[in-house]
């Protein structure tokens, strides 16, 4: 019979997973539950639910760092970043839009699946953000790694290691990350009208400008027309985003200079701004991915994540579409593509892989973000690892969950 295990406290954490360890048992490790959908089915036995672990612990505004608990809602910490007009660098998305839920997850959730959202080409991952963490292995051991600075060399760096692991390796009770000063003025210059290749080199010279650009995205009009910004979905054409961030008199300089390169490269293409809420609401919407997609929340159809050389994007999309249809956007500069597709049995797993894999070669790879859960048990949900790679995660989970005690079959089948 499966059981529900909530600790209160770190060292009732550590009990659960001594128990787990020393009886054979198993556990599906869960913060806020927002993004169960994330990765395969679980083969866990039991339930171990950190929701109780939620206090900052510690925030030094002038010291660009916070620690907080686990399962700490991003909500929460958001507020108190607000307070000393503070953010999240690596934009975190809501994965709760994709899976439903209407959660916007934990800190330990987010520092656990690396996730990042548009501002990721400047700004980097959550991994780039992780400074240190307290956790328990899967062996029942306590450890500790990295602390409250950039520069600490003390031991291995393991936050790079768990981050992305999606709690197969070690739960973990308490992260410390760097926060970082808000931009005083966002803005964001559209360009319209533009097919895909023709926005993948705007984009990519957006990007290699001196314009600090920190977040380009590109929305075919399909997408575009789910959009809640009526500058963006009002058009009934492809929009082509560009954000930049940063002192009033410096985004005003920078939006004139974008909007003139943008115009030359479109062969004379409109040109927009959004200023304020709109900007922000813009990049909600391509962060958390499932409006785009859908026109609403969730409609249980199948989405899948692309990672490709920015400029190849608009070559796997069209080898793609030449097989199934599907809805798609652009982030990260075309680095990475949004599909959603209607719910089939394969996921157009043949299709989404072998485009990557011939247009992008050994660049690229596809995670199937959304499906349900028997489709996720037959189609591997992350890129498949050659033999070597294979072999050396293996070695990896050994090393700290021999007993296959957290999160079994999460990322890959019988792991």
């Amino acid at each position: 019979m499966s059981e529900t295990w909530k600790p209160e406290n770190p060292e009732q954490l550590l009990d659960a997973i001594h128990w787990a360890a020393a009886e054979g048992q198993s556990f599906d490790v869960r913060g806020h539950g927002t993004k169960q959908g994330f990765g395969r089915p679980g083969e866990a036995r039991h339930v171990l639910d950190l929701g109780a672990l939620t206090e900052i612990t510690a925030y030094e505004p002038s010291e660009l760092f916070m620690t907080a608990q686990a399962a700490t809602p991003i909500a929460e910490i958001k507020a108190a970043l607000r307070q000393n007009n503070q953010q999240l660098a690596f934009e975190p998305p809501d994965m709760s839009v994709l899976y439903g839920g209407g959660d916007g997850g934990s800190i330990g959730g987010a520092m656990a699946c690396n996730l990042a959202g548009p501002r990721r080409i400047q700004a980097g991952a959550a991994r780039d953000h992780f400074l240190g963490f307290n956790a328990v292995s899967g062996r029942g051991e306590v450890f500790k790694s990295g602390g409250t600075v950039v520069k600490n060399v003390t031991g291995f760096d393991l936050s790079k290691l768990l981050a992305g692991s999606f709690g197969t390796l070690a739960v973990m009770s308490r992260v410390t990350f760097k926060v970082m000063p808000a931009a005083e003025k966002i803005r964001t210059v559209l360009a319209l009208g533009l097919d895909d290749p023709s926005a993948m080199k705007a984009m990519a010279a957006a990007l290699g400008s001196s314009n600090e650009v920190s977040a380009a995205a590109h929305l075919p009009a399909p997408a575009a027309a789910h959009s809640g910004v009526a500058y963006v979905s009002g058009g009934a054409q492809a929009v082509t985003a560009i954000r930049v961030e940063g002192p009033g008199p410096s985004v005003e300089h920078r939006c004139r200079a974008l909007r003139e390169l943008l115009g030359k490269l479109g062969g004379g293409a409109e040109t927009e701004e959004l200023h304020s809420e709109n900007s922000a609401a813009l990049w909600r919407e391509i962060r958390d991915a499932g409006v785009l997609l859908d026109g609403e929340q969730s409609d249980g159809g199948q989405v899948w994540r692309l990672s490709v050389p920015p400029l190849e994007g608009a070559g796997v999309v069209e080898a793609i579409l030449a097989e199934t249809e599907a809805q798609v956007f652009y982030d990260w500069g075309g680095g990475l593509v949004w599909l959603g597709l209607k719910a089939q049995g394969d996921a157009s797993a043949e299709a989404v892989r072998g485009a990557v894999s011939a247009v992008s070669g050994s660049g690229g790879h596809a995670t199937l973000i959304r499906a349900d859960d028997e489709v996720r048990s037959r189609i591997p949900v992350f890129e498949p690892q050659p033999g070597v790679l294979k072999d050396l995660s293996a070695r990896v989970k050994n090393g700290f969950d021999p007993n296959g005690a957290l999160n079994p079959g999460r990322l890959y089948e019988g792991v």
